[in-house]
């Protein structure tokens, strides 16, 4: 009895300590590089696209396929309390639990997958760099993958954070680069409101510029 005892006090002590270190760990951050980034996240990325960067010739867009740690590709470190209180993004009216959150679900890469529902298909860039070689249809054409087209319009390329969200869920925040293969692009910082069921873009900051002659 005595030695059934010490067992149960040891499985005890060790199910504690790994529920410490859980809880220790912060919101949103992704245990392992390459998580894949959870489905309520996808109608704020899809919002964004629609209202920012697709047109009506847009036939293919290519995203990264690991979200962005950082905000500025000169400066390549994740997202911080400082950097917020510095730059004062939208003239400092983010609230601080969408900062909070952000700050937490960007330390490190996570894995998006072909749950995009904007009207174009998408074509993954591995961390690499090499184009993967299926283009994923929208939710309507979910079993059918299909080479692009060299003559179909692509977006080239965007680049996306994790989704932060406030405590309400009420307010959203994501980070899209567009960098171009012609060298120029830009960073955006995208504040989006609740609305009904879905979401309505708010707010949209710049957060760098790039022109062929270099970065600003």
């Amino acid at each position: 009895m005595r030695l059934t005892a010490v067992v149960m006090l040891c499985l005890c002590l060790m199910v504690r300590g790994l529920g410490d270190q859980l809880l220790a760990a912060p919101t949103g951050i992704s245990r392992a590089d390459g998580e894949s980034v959870p489905a309520e996240e996808y109608p704020v990325y899809d919002r964004v696209v629609e209202s920012k960067f697709l047109t009506s010739l847009t036939r293919v867009v290519v995203i990264e396929r690991l979200t962005l740690a950082w905000l500025h590709p000169g400066e390549p470190i994740p997202p911080s309390e400082r950097w917020f209180d510095e730059q004062q993004p939208f003239d400092g009216r983010l609230p601080r639990d969408l900062i909070a959150d952000f700050i937490a679900k960007n330390q490190r890469p996570s894995r998006l997958e072909p749950q995009f529902r904007f009207g174009a298909r998408v074509q993954f860039v591995s961390p690499g760099g090499a184009e993967e070689s299926d283009v994923f249809l929208g939710p309507s054409f979910a079993a059918w993958r299909r080479p692009a087209q060299e003559d179909e319009t692509r977006l080239d390329r965007l680049a996306f954070s994790r989704v932060a969200w406030t405590l309400k869920e009420d307010q959203a925040l994501v980070y899209v680069a567009n960098e171009r293969p012609d060298g120029t692009g830009a960073g955006f910082l995208h504040w989006l409101r609740r609305q009904g069921r879905g979401w309505t873009l708010f707010d949209t900051d710049v957060i760098w510029v790039a022109h062929p002659e270099g970065r600003s």
